[in-house]
């Protein structure tokens, strides 16, 4: 009883924020973050985070990151239901909320006309689920690793809000190894986000500090040897996005010449760092990444 509550409450929530429009809906959430957000404990997690990663800065600097990132968040839920509107992208059309560069659309055409697998990572920056619709958008067959929540009937919501615009998905279960393995065995484009902290991965630097960090992306680029390319969005001014897609990144291998796990996933998380920096307000800080 309690999970269809919860369910209903949030089919009422999604309801209201669809009625408001995107730029409405995301300025009341980004308002609504900002205020409650430094009253619950995920404030404390990402100020000690932030100073953490930024040492150099003022506690006020640090407040100011956090102020960002709780803002990016309420934006970035009222975009949910807002997707399909969001995405605008034309380039026979001036720039709308989408803004892509010609060479970034030329690499999402040639990854599409190639015929071969691929690997995308990105992390919890700006609007995280922009990069898996990007893929979509130009043609790319697709799947993408996401996390279901713990409440199936919103978990089914959820679901049918991602179908159609990014591809195959994948629960983020025992299950999705090997489903994403299927996946690739068949020539699709895999995406899955790396940036948070995963318990029986290796440990490697991030933001100046040892965290826990997921190999899986690694792992499966040592097994098929396929391409690996970063995705990410960035939040720009007036519910405007810029999408970037970069060159297929050269990973560490080892003397025989395979894919080496370890030092390929420092690599990725190092290439995540230094998004993060650049737009430290526009990510989760919120998480314990390094506990």
């Amino acid at each position: 009883m309690r999970d269809r509550a919860v369910a209903a409450l949030v089919r009422l929530l999604f309801a209201l924020v669809r009625g408001l429009g995107p730029d409405r809906a995301g300025a009341l959430c980004a308002a609504v973050a900002r205020r409650v957000g430094p009253l619950v404990k995920a404030h404390r997690i990402a100020l000690a985070n932030i100073a953490a990663a930024f040492p150099e800065m003022t506690a006020g600097q640090h407040a100011r990151i956090a102020a960002e990132a709780w803002d990016n968040l309420g934006r970035t839920a009222a975009e949910y239901v807002h997707l399909e509107r969001i995405w605008d992208f034309d380039p026979e059309r001036p720039p709308g909320r989408i803004q892509i560069a010609p060479e970034v659309v030329e690499r999402f055409l040639a990854l599409r006309e190639d015929g071969k697998p691929a690997l995308f990572f990105a992390a919890h920056l700006a609007n995280w689920e922009l990069p898996a619709i990007a893929a979509a958008r130009h043609g790319l067959p697709s799947a993408v690793l996401y996390r279901t929540p713990n409440n199936r009937a919103v978990a089914a919501d959820i679901r049918r809000l991602r179908e159609g615009l990014m591809g195959r998905l994948i629960a983020a279960d025992v299950a999705a190894p090997v489903r994403m393995m299927e996946a690739l065995d068949e020539g699709l484009h895999v995406g899955m986000l790396i940036d948070q902290r995963f318990g029986r991965g290796p440990q490697v630097p991030f933001l100046g500090r040892l965290a826990y960090s997921n190999p899986l992306l690694a792992r499966l680029a040592r097994r098929f040897d396929c391409p690996v390319h970063g995705a990410r969005a960035i939040r720009l001014p007036g519910g405007r996005f810029r999408l970037e897609l970069t060159e297929a990144v050269e990973l560490p291998r080892d003397a025989r010449g395979r894919v080496d796990v370890e030092a390929a996933t420092a690599l990725l998380n190092r290439i995540v760092e230094g998004w993060v920096r650049e737009h430290p307000g526009q990510w989760l800080w919120m998480h314990r990444r390094w506990r």
